[in-house]
């Protein structure tokens, strides 16, 4: 057989395993998740993702075959103050972590209540925002759900004043089974390893865990209104009634 890839040929070996890995590790904590998300919804409950900067908030939302009733948390703070620039006075960017009380404005401003389920995405798990987030959330009532990389995180200082890590304060932590920096591949003449793998593991670990809420809630009798792609016929009225049934029971 004619080789004709390199590199990309170890990074899909790599991805391999790594889906292996998470298959063997986090089922447990897969099925703990689905267990408490399902139990959230029986009783009225609501399900909101909140994602660091990666591909959640656009993987889960409006996705063929993924369900409705998943609520995003969108966090945007723009300035906007036009103009040419003038040497020697350009001012640092600021980041999210570094707005004093972002967390409780965040949960004041939401639509989160006791006996909800947060789901915080932070590959690093370092950074204040998720970190105080997670803290204040189950303060008020509400169930976190941590995807990470525990390894990743675990070699890094806590930025928190509290001096945690994002899968150091979460009801279920689900592992994204990454390795320190997330790259993974080493080539030649590169400074930096290349080939992060976060992104495809929190895409297979979230869709597994779909899988596993719709599984529970249909044997429960309540079935999930989900997404009909829209390129398949009537997928317009099937999701405009799918979407009112979830509307008005939640799910």
């Amino acid at each position: 057989m004619v080789k004709v890839l390199g590199k990309g040929a170890a990074y899909l070996d790599e991805i391999r395993s790594l889906l292996d890995r998470i298959q063997t590790t986090q089922a447990e904590s897969i099925a703990r998740a689905a267990d408490m998300i399902v139990e959230s919804v029986a009783n009225g409950g609501a399900v909101h993702v909140m994602d660091t900067g990666h591909m959640l908030m656009h993987e889960l939302f409006g996705r063929t075959g993924g369900l409705m009733m998943l609520r995003p948390v969108n966090i945007a703070m723009d300035v906007q103050n036009p103009g040419p620039a003038r040497a020697g006075k350009v001012k640092p960017k600021v980041y999210l972590d570094q707005i004093p009380g972002l967390p409780q404005f965040v949960l004041d401003r939401s639509d989160i209540f006791a006996g909800d389920v947060l789901i915080i995405g932070s590959v690093s798990g370092k950074n204040t925002l998720p970190v105080g987030l997670a803290l204040l959330a189950r303060e008020y009532g509400v169930k976190v759900i941590a995807l990470t990389s525990v390894a990743y995180s675990s070699a890094l200082k806590g930025e928190h004043p509290s001096g945690k890590r994002l899968f150091e304060v979460a009801d279920v932590v689900l592992d994204n089974c990454g390795t320190v920096g997330d790259a993974v591949l080493d080539i030649e003449g590169v400074d930096a390893k290349v080939g992060p793998t976060s992104g495809i593991a929190a895409a297979a670990i979230m869709w597994t865990l779909e899988m596993e809420i719709i599984e529970r809630l249909t044997r429960r009798g309540m079935k999930p209104s989900v997404w009909l792609s829209n390129h398949m016929p009537g997928a317009g009225e099937f999701n405009r009634r799918a979407q009112e049934e979830c509307d008005r029971r939640g799910y």
